[in-house]
């Protein structure tokens, strides 16, 4: 299948339904993505790195965000009960003890100024608006696309075995504790990926719903991907960086 616009045309069985999905992801997930293969092959120098984790915090910022805009729409308790979970996870107990304080450990151990990330004022154009874009459909598609567009989940513990043993034997400035932020999360996605994947397999109970949340997933997909070409565009060769962005030259 390389194309997902009328998979579910005639309506597709539970399972079947599942097969869409998980075929979207080895088709259209940043794995695939030729910035992440130079990631992990050892060929990006530590600026482009420096985007890379700078631009990323964006994403990361906006998740606890956007989960509490899903589990403000939510009427069911028992829903509203695991959804949180993803919030804490990003924020922990106090707001800076979460993924997201990882996050920003990761770039400053890169070299990055905590304040300049945080502040998000030297991201991509094109990131701000990808990341603006998932949060606005999370607020204004309805609550089963909302929780389709997270099945990205599904996928992301492979791009992590990819990603970090990788970075710590292809970037000898990379150590285990700067990329403590990837530890807990395949346990994580495995529990969140699982929850909505069933809820989504509960509710998707018409030909209409399943493809709209096939489209939720592409969405998704597109995000994350358009966010790595406004990357490679910006800091690959030859490198187009917009004015008032990331310069890893003046750093």
């Amino acid at each position: 299948m390389t194309g997902f616009a009328d998979a579910a045309r005639n309506g597709l069985s539970p399972a079947d339904l599942e097969a869409v999905l998980r075929e979207v992801g080895a088709q259209r997930y940043h794995n695939l993505h030729p910035l992440h293969h130079q990631m992990t092959s050892g060929a990006l120098n530590r600026g482009q790195l420096q985007a890379w984790a700078l631009n990323r915090y964006c994403y990361q910022a906006v998740i606890p965000r956007k989960d509490a805009t899903i589990l403000a729409r939510a009427e069911d308790p028992t829903f509203r009960a695991e959804w949180r979970k993803r919030i804490e996870d990003h924020d922990g107990p106090t707001g800076w003890d979460g993924g997201i304080a990882r996050w920003v450990k990761l770039a400053a151990g890169l070299g990055l100024d905590e304040a300049s990330v945080k502040a998000e004022r030297l991201a991509l154009p094109a990131t701000r608006f990808a990341v603006g874009a998932y949060l606005s459909f999370c607020g204004n598609r309805s609550l089963l696309e909302a929780v389709a567009s997270s099945l990205t989940e599904l996928f992301s513990p492979l791009i992590i075995a990819e990603r970090v043993p990788a970075m710590l034997a292809r970037y000898d400035y990379v150590t285990p504790d700067i990329l403590s932020y990837f530890q807990p999360r395949p346990v994580q996605a495995a529990r969140d990926s699982d929850f909505a994947l069933a809820y989504v397999m509960k509710h998707a109970d018409t030909a209409e719903k399943q493809q709209a949340v096939i489209d939720a997933l592409v969405f998704k997909c597109d995000i994350l991907w358009a966010m790595l070409d406004a990357l490679d565009h910006a800091y690959g060769q030859p490198g187009h960086i917009p004015p008032g962005a990331f310069d890893p030259e003046a750093v």
